[in-house]
């Protein structure tokens, strides 16, 4: 067998067939058996131990934020002044004057692109690498982290602030086990309170562990009787839920005032501030992916005074958050992401607001092995398409997976037991790392 049959996938075997090389179905059949036995994916080291994704719903403008366009006309260029950042020769929209200043610690990307201008799919895209199809709903990073990886410390692997934003934070295909756990509450809420985490009243430590041993019970017996998802998702739902609620460390995660006044200020007394606090706590305590929405960035007028509104509040957050995670040495291993599902259109419109762009816009990367303070690709002079360097959906994804020890190559099981990689057509892309 030769190193480039043994590496064969599903679609070359259909272009081995077409090409006349005399590989038959009992061949192929032979090569991916001796490639299960020989670990046909390499598996790449672990960089970064925990995600935390912001995202930021309904399209934010580049070009008012992490790549203005200081030397075009006012009607591409906008209203909002660009100042200097930390990165030589690099600037930030004049609302992000914190941020500019951890610059040098960011990895910005100013080239992603895809083909979907629909709030849905460009999520879709985002959230899981992968085009939306109408044939299969693809699960999100999070949840693939939670189905490569488990529990950790007894925490949901994979958790969302507030709340999933969308079916596109889901689990897809994947059992509904690998759902994210919602707080079902906001953190910058007076009184914010995870639902049912603690133990219900009169039940004591004794009592509840009578009650675990009676699930663990029921569970076999089920898990004897049916196959079925609903079954098995619950089973490990309910076992995952005692888990959580008999751990009072893993519960005190979600104890936002725990953490001192003066940091809570720090962070923002907002939406904002509260949700990326909530994040770092969690991931400090052992979650291995959260996700966190904030705002809505969808201008298509007044885009000037909507981000006057939103962003600074992000910005005081976000800079408040890097420097708290290398402050307490968990930057390193702690991937930070900021995305948005398209950009802006180039030009203002006739209501002083951008319209949907999916051709080029930025994301943000931090943390986890990420080159710090590294500009990756151009807009161009107008933000209209990548000049030089485009990353895809599917990119960025595979790198993310990449960092966190995942080979984006391997195969899950979707219904009807297809196998279908976890990101198709990615590259890591090696410019981002340091």
């Amino acid at each position: 067998m030769t190193p480039r049959i043994s590496h064969l996938g599903r679609r070359d075997f259909l272009a081995v067939g077409v090409a006349g090389l005399g590989l038959n179905l009992v061949d192929f059949l032979a090569v991916r058996k001796a490639q299960a036995a020989m670990n046909q994916y390499e598996t790449p080291p672990v960089v970064a131990e925990s995600v935390i994704h912001i995202f930021l719903p309904g399209g934010i403008s580049a070009q008012e934020t992490f790549d203005p366009k200081p030397f075009a006309p006012l009607e591409y260029r906008g209203e909002m002044k660009a100042i200097p950042t930390k990165i030589s020769g690099e600037s930030f929209s004049e609302l992000l004057p914190k941020t500019a200043q951890i610059a040098d610690k960011l990895t910005v990307v100013r080239s992603l692109t895809h083909g979907e201008a629909a709030h849905e799919r460009g999520e879709h895209n985002m959230f899981t690498g992968y085009r939306p199809s109408p044939a299969l709903v693809y699960p999100s990073m999070g949840s693939v982290v939670s189905h490569e990886f488990g529990p950790r410390n007894n925490l949901p692997p994979y958790i969302c602030i507030p709340g999933a934003h969308s079916v596109n934070a889901m689990q897809g295909y994947l059992s509904s086990s690998y759902a994210p756990f919602s707080l079902g509450d906001d953190p910058a809420r007076k009184g914010f309170k995870v639902r049912d985490l603690n133990l219900p009243g009169g039940v004591d430590q004794a009592r509840y562990e009578r009650r675990l041993a009676a699930l663990e019970a029921v569970n076999e017996h089920f898990a004897k009787q049916t196959t079925a998802d609903n079954v098995s998702a619950m089973s490990t739902f309910y076992s995952r839920a005692f888990d959580l609620i008999g751990s009072p460390k893993a519960r005190e995660a979600f104890n936002i005032d725990a953490e001192s006044n003066e940091l809570r200020d720090k962070y923002g007394r907002n939406e904002a501030g509260q949700r990326m606090l909530t994040a770092r706590r969690l991931v400090e305590a052992g979650a291995r992916f959260v996700t966190m929405t904030y705002a809505g960035w969808d201008y298509h007028s007044g885009i000037v005074a909507g981000m006057r509104g939103s962003l600074p509040a992000f910005d005081q957050a976000y800079a408040t958050l890097i420097n708290d995670l290398d402050e307490r040495g968990l930057l390193a291993k702690t991937l930070v992401l900021v995305s948005t599902e398209f950009g802006r259109t180039p030009k203002i419109n006739g209501t002083a607001g951008r319209d949907h762009w999916c051709k080029v816009f930025s994301v943000v990367l931090a943390g986890g092995g990420m080159k710090r303070g590294a500009i990756i690709g151009s807009s161009g002079p107008t933000a209209s398409e990548p000049e030089d360097t485009p990353v895809s959906p599917e990119d960025l994804a595979t790198t993310v997976y990449h960092q966190l020890g995942i080979a984006a190559e391997k195969e899950l099981m979707a219904p009807g037991d297809r196998p279908i990689e976890i990101v198709n057509g990615g590259a890591v892309r090696k410019e981002m790392l340091a």
